[in-house]
């Protein structure tokens, strides 16, 4: 047992008085001369025996009386288990990840965790809270109601990792009460180490209802003369699903609908539309999640894509038969007789087979390869590798070795590159794969987008924020290769120039750190903004002499279509996505908390933190006592003769 103020115990001293009243201050009896004693002689002595029994009993009283409050003053308490955190700081992580839209026993699982955070957090109690979207220090439940009863879900995905970091961040002279309230949907089991030593407490809903059908990505499959072909892909998660509807709208407008049956993990469906501007989104429906039902998409109407080629008119000639006037505008140069100020004005560029990349040369493509503008090298087996490695150096750790001699056959094919990813239907084994004679060995960290047989790389891709660069390692004209007379020609290259941005379907993923480069002249005070039905913003740009090059950091917060506007004259319509990486709820980990301590609600959270922290005061007892003793003395006075 301890004291709060154990001083006060020196009073115990004044114990000694009531025995000294009780001693000094006793009654004489006087005798009185009756006839007959016999009879008071008795009398006397027991009067004499309750007497002392009477003065023993109030010493007793009196003395336990003035313990009592004595001891009610000092404040004895027994000490609680978990004392040493009862100062400790206390932080709330709050997961409102869109996995959380699920529902649970008392409907969605955020909602629902909201609700228990502002009925059952007490008033007085400081802490912090941490959510994926925004972050409150040093508050109380009455200053972040309204923000807690207006919170959204947000497009970026939980990371346990992350707000730990947050709250380390933060300097604390105490401990750290953590509580974290998440579903678990993606947690990945590196994060547990997160945690650390801190006092974790785990909350873990469940999802009652965990299928779910998630409309992922949708991609112009064919181009007819007058309509395209776009295909929807879907994922479904779980298992037993039923037909679900899904309809397309073109500016809010129903262009067609239809019921799809999901016998397998992912389907593709068809939808064939007019080749016209498209501004619109495909609508699925199902009984979980709801931020992936949507997916918008924007189609504009395809300009002729500016393709040169540089090198001799012989070896470029098949190039002519691929980039056809209805869609490309097409030129091909020598080396000695290329205008350079040509280069900015270009989509793509392909530098086939020169032996020799001059200085002026490499220093304009790489400027253009900046400013959003595709680049294919073909080698030659007489270039030069020292000039080819340091143009490629720019882009990557790619490096040419000496030309072999070899007969190789292209056998591997990544089908879900984006340069193939609308070319197959599926993987095929029996494809007509093209040779080479000799090839160059390469030494890149790249992953081939075309492999030999030896799984050495035929065609890289060299990712850039804003554009690609495509090498071959083998020269490619008739004489070393039949490429050009293979079916895998024209899709290669076709695309290679395609995905400048001029043509296909612009749906941009909310968070993706990869800028957009469009045909837009800007003065040197113009600005554009983008523009949608519920949010507006002003991107980061970049001019770069007749095009601007935008970065979203993470905006739009709202998924939809979008118009980018210079003024208030539209330039291009774009579409902006939630990532699809919440959809399986399946994937949930709790065993990522192992470590803390699970409990079903923030009730139960302070009652284990009052129960273990706080101290079991005994000073009430006491008065208690003091009060009963008060009571018992004045019986004693009022009874006992």
């Amino acid at each position: 047992m301890h004291f709060k103020h154990p001083e006060i115990l020196w009073f115990l001293f004044l114990l000694i008085i009531p025995i000294l009243v009780h001693l000094f201050q006793l009654r004489r009896f006087k005798k009185e001369l009756f006839t007959n004693v016999r009879f008071l002689k008795e009398l006397s002595v027991q009067t004499r025996k309750s007497s002392k029994l009477k003065k023993y009993l109030l010493l007793a009283t009196r003395l336990l009386l003035l313990a009592a409050l004595i001891f009610a003053f000092a404040q004895p308490f027994f000490e609680a288990k978990d004392s040493k955190n009862a100062t400790n700081e206390m932080y709330i992580v709050l997961d409102n990840s869109f996995s959380m839209q699920a529902k649970g026993q008392k409907g969605e699982l955020m909602r629902r965790a909201v609700e228990d955070l502002l009925e059952h957090t007490p008033d007085n109690r400081s802490f912090s809270l941490v959510t994926n979207s925004e972050t409150f220090w040093n508050t109380d439940i009455k200053s972040v109601r309204k923000d807690l009863q207006n919170l959204n879900y947000s497009p970026t995905a939980f990371s346990l990792e992350s707000a730990m970091a947050k709250i380390k961040s933060r300097p604390s002279q105490t401990g750290r009460d953590i509580v974290i309230i998440t579903d678990a949907v993606g947690l990945q089991a590196s994060e547990a180490k997160s945690i650390g030593e801190a006092n974790a407490y785990a909350i873990v809903p469940e999802a009652q209802q965990k299928n779910n059908v998630s409309a992922d990505s949708v991609f112009v499959s064919q181009v007819l003369d007058n309509f395209y072909e776009i295909a929807v892909k879907l994922s479904a998660y779980g298992e037993d699903f039923g037909d679900v509807p899904i309809a397309l709208y073109n500016r809010e407008k129903l262009i067609a609908k239809t019921q799809l049956k999901f016998d397998a993990k992912a389907k593709t469906v068809n939808f064939t539309i007019p080749k016209d501007d498209f501004h619109g989104y495909v609508q699925i429906s199902d009984n979980s999640l709801e931020y992936d039902n949507t997916l918008y998409f924007s189609i504009s109407k395809p300009k002729k894509i500016n393709v040169l080629a540089i090198g001799t008119s012989d070896k470029c000639a098949f190039l002519s038969r691929i980039y056809t006037p209805d869609e490309f505008i097409y030129a091909q140069f020598d080396l000695p007789s290329l205008d350079y100020n040509t280069i900015d004005k270009q989509d793509a560029i392909v530098l086939n087979e020169l032996a020799d990349i001059p200085q002026a040369l490499q220093t304009t493509l790489k400027s253009f390869v900046e400013k959003g503008g595709n680049l294919v090298v073909i080698p030659s087996t007489e270039t030069s590798l020292a000039n080819l490695n340091n143009l490629l150096a720019s882009w990557g750790n790619v490096k040419f070795n000496a030309l072999r001699d070899g007969k190789k056959l292209v056998t591997k094919i990544a089908f879900g590159h984006p340069l193939y990813a609308t070319v197959f239907e599926k993987k095929i084994d029996n494809f007509q794969y093209p040779e080479v004679k000799s090839s160059f060995a390469v030494n890149s960290g790249a992953a081939p987008v075309l492999a030999f047989d030896d799984q050495s790389a035929f065609l890289l891709a060299l990712a850039n924020p804003v554009s690609s660069v495509y090498v071959f390692t083998a020269p490619i004209n008739k004489d070393n290769s039949n490429l050009q007379n293979s079916p895998l020609i024209v899709p290669t290259f076709y695309n290679m120039a395609a995905t400048g941005g001029k043509t296909g379907i612009s749906s941009i993923t909310i968070g993706d750190d990869n800028p957009l480069v469009l045909d837009i002249a800007l003065g040197r005070d113009e600005i554009v903004n983008i523009k949608g039905k519920s949010d507006a913003f002003i991107p980061v740009q970049q001019l770069l002499s007749g095009k601007v090059k935008l970065n979203f950091n993470g905006l739009p917060t709202v998924s939809g279509n979008y118009g980018v506007y210079k003024q208030t004259e539209l330039q291009k319509e774009i579409s902006f996505n939630y990532a699809r990486t919440e959809g399986d709820l399946n994937s949930a980990n709790p065993d990522v908390l192992a470590e803390c301590k699970a409990v079903s609600s923030i009730d139960q959270v302070m009652d284990d933190m009052l129960s273990g922290r706080t101290d079991n005061e005994l000073w009430k007892w006491f008065v208690i006592l003091a009060l009963l003793f008060l009571v018992l003395e004045i019986l004693i006075q009022k009874f006992v003769k």
